[in-house]
């Protein structure tokens, strides 16, 4: 395919770095879906990711003398990073915990969060000699830049972090969607 292009250098280490970017890029959304346990998405992704990877790395070894394709295959490879972790995040798949800590239990975190549609476990607590409220919040990851922005707005001193969750279980019911964790809330007539 390249004899095709032999002509056109240029053109062959953009193609070089674009296919690399676009390798890398699958690499990087692959490797957070196996973590996440999306075994045959995985899969899919990797076949797909391995294939241009072998065009992108012959075109670069059977021309060794055209410095450039290699230049053109490393920047492909650290674009292809910030592409893979940028579409991760606009994809935004999976669930993660939030553990909030209001040091003025007074403030009624709980009570804010539950108004705009998020499930709390809540917990009193004592820290420091005084009364604090723990928050327990699994959530969607998509939803999670929303539940930070109510947390600091209606406690800004409030602690808090992020874990990603890979599975949440019940001892009943087995793996459940995160979702699920909570009993159904019935309607307000």
């Amino acid at each position: 395919m390249l004899e095709a292009l032999a002509d056109y250098p240029a053109l062959i280490a953009l193609l070089i770095f674009l296919a690399r970017v676009a390798d890398v890029s699958l690499g990087t959304f692959r490797t957070i879906l196996v973590f996440r346990g999306h075994k045959y998405a995985s899969a899919a992704i990797g076949f797909v990711e391995i294939l241009i990877w072998v065009f992108a790395v012959s075109s670069v070894i059977q021309n060794l003398d055209q410095w450039y394709f290699g230049v053109a295959y490393a920047g492909g490879f650290a674009v292809g990073n910030i592409a893979g972790i940028t579409l991760e995040k606009k994809i935004a798949m999976g669930t993660e915990l939030v553990r909030a800590v209001s040091i003025d239990a007074s403030i009624e975190l709980a009570a804010r969060l539950r108004k705009e549609g998020f499930d709390v476990i809540e917990l009193r607590g004592r820290g420091n000699g005084s009364e604090v409220e723990v928050l327990l919040i699994v959530e969607k990851r998509r939803r999670v830049p929303r539940l930070l922005q109510l947390i600091d707005a209606t406690d800004p001193d409030a602690i808090y972090t992020v874990t990603d969750v890979k599975d949440t279980m019940s001892p009943y019911r087995g793996t459940v969607p995160a979702r699920r964790i909570f009993p159904p809330r019935t309607k307000k007539k």
